[in-house]
């Protein structure tokens, strides 16, 4: 059942179910006063016919029944039947005994006063009437016919009301229904119109102040970061298919040209050699995308453990001496650490030792000393690892862009990268749920600061 059908059955199931309580309740009230007031006028009219009989001795019952059959103020079909305490009747209208009477309803009345019942269409009073030393017993009944010709008027005229007014209700509700769900409508009209082609189209968000205003707004939001990361993956794919196209196109040259005549085995080793070393650099773009597209998982997913920060920047230097002895690697420890637990964080140690190193071998690349300073500090609460060189720089129109996968400033081209180390550093600063900084002056350094949260309770190490 769609919403508006829903909201709409909703909507006047609890205004059928009002106004009918309401109608039931006017009808039970009103025939409450209707049973009330003829009541109270059969006990006036039974009482002046038994004052009339008993207390005036002028008054015989001949008479007194002549004088009831022209009394203008009688009630329709008015019955009136008097007892003496020997429950023997001195007075009665009701010819053809249309009432049934017996002891047991004689003594309930004079127990209780005045009991009231009904016999066929006649209501009937009974009551109990007291002269000098004389009880006597007046049962009175008549038959309320303009009372209950309203009373079924009214019954008419409530349901006429109560109908009428559940079918306006429901048309009405229809409306209301279809006007309070026109922005989703409008909302889903427009949705389906955003597709992997038009991401840059939007949601109309109304009076951005109620619920379904904040619902496109979220949407609209959802919106922005798929289309900044299709424009990403774009860009990525196009890049990455740039800088393997590189190396592919180098190898694929060269064997073409060493197959062309034959060689001499020093021309073939150098060939050879050539295309190893393009190999080489093939293989370790593929290997930067990988850890790239692996900085990209959830932290639940990866291999995560307490991390000695230190004894993992000292590890990265040494391999790193390793690979170009050229390297200087100078590490500090800041005098803002306090004990060796401050040094301990939770990671992925691949992925920081893949951080710790790129940011590293940046340094010594682009140093004319090859030299990098790494500081070990601690920044409230949080890990601060400092990398600093003496090299060439960012310009400041790069520095914005110098976490952008295959970016590389215009000063860099020089010297022989990729433009994912950056990129691949800072996802896992992220992923680690930390942050980095970078400062930099063409000509006179750079340095970037890297913020990670400690873990230094022992009760929480151990629950990984």
């Amino acid at each position: 059942m769609q919403i508006r059908a829903r909201l709409t059955l909703q909507f006047i199931t609890i205004v059928a179910l009002t106004l009918l309580l309401a109608a039931l309740a006017i009808y039970y009230f009103s025939e409450g006063h209707r049973k009330e007031d003829f009541f109270d006028r059969l006990n006036k009219k039974a009482s002046n016919t038994a004052m009339l009989l008993i207390q005036f001795d002028e008054v015989d019952i001949n008479l007194l029944k002549k004088m009831e059959a022209d009394n203008p103020v009688s009630l329709p079909r008015e019955k009136i039947i008097i007892y003496d305490y020997k429950d023997n009747i001195i007075y009665s209208t009701d010819e053809v005994s249309l009432f049934t009477i017996d002891k047991a309803l004689l003594d309930n009345i004079r127990l209780n006063e005045e009991v009231r019942l009904k016999q066929g269409e006649y209501e009937i009073l009974g009551f109990l009437f007291t002269h000098q030393y004389d009880r006597f017993v007046v049962i009175a009944g008549a038959v309320d016919i303009y009372g209950l010709k309203r009373m079924h008027n009214l019954r008419n005229i409530l349901i006429i009301v109560v109908s009428i007014s559940i079918l306006l209700m429901l048309v009405s509700g229809w409306i209301y229904a279809g006007r309070a769900l026109y922005p989703i409508s409008r909302i889903i009209s427009k949705g389906n119109e955003i597709s992997i082609t038009s991401l840059n189209l939007r949601l109309d968000e109304g009076n951005q102040k109620d619920e379904i205003a904040q619902l496109a707004g979220t949407f609209n939001k959802m919106l922005d970061r798929l289309e900044t990361a299709f424009k990403s993956q774009k860009r990525f794919i196009a890049n990455a298919s740039h800088e393997l196209r590189t190396p592919l196109t180098a190898i694929t040259g060269q064997l073409e040209v060493l197959l062309m005549q034959d060689r001499t085995t020093e021309e073939y080793k150098r060939a050879v050699n050539s295309v190893l070393e393009d190999m080489k650099n093939l293989n370790s773009i593929s290997n930067r995308l990988l850890l790239l597209a692996q900085a990209s998982n959830d932290l639940s997913e990866l291999n995560v453990k307490p991390i000695r920060i230190d004894e993992t920047i000292w590890q990265c230097r040494e391999e790193l001496i390793r690979r170009n002895e050229n390297n200087h690697i100078i590490v500090h420890l800041d005098n803002s650490l306090e004990d060796d637990a401050a040094l301990t964080f939770m990671g992925d140690e691949q992925l920081v030792r893949t951080m710790i190193i790129n940011l590293m071998d940046n340094g010594c690349k682009y140093s004319p000393d090859h030299t990098v300073e790494v500081t070990i500090g601690a920044d409230q609460l949080q890990l601060l690892l400092t990398f600093t060189d003496r090299g060439i720089g960012i310009p400041e129109e790069d520095l914005a862009h110098v976490f952008e996968p295959f970016r590389r400033g215009q000063n860099a081209y020089p010297v022989k990268g990729h433009g994912i180390g950056l990129s691949l550093v800072e996802r896992i600063v992220i992923l680690h749920n930390g942050s980095i900084e970078v400062d930099s002056q063409p000509g006179e350094g750079t340095t970037f600061r890297v913020f990670l949260p400690q873990k230094t309770d022992p009760e929480f190490l151990t629950t990984f």
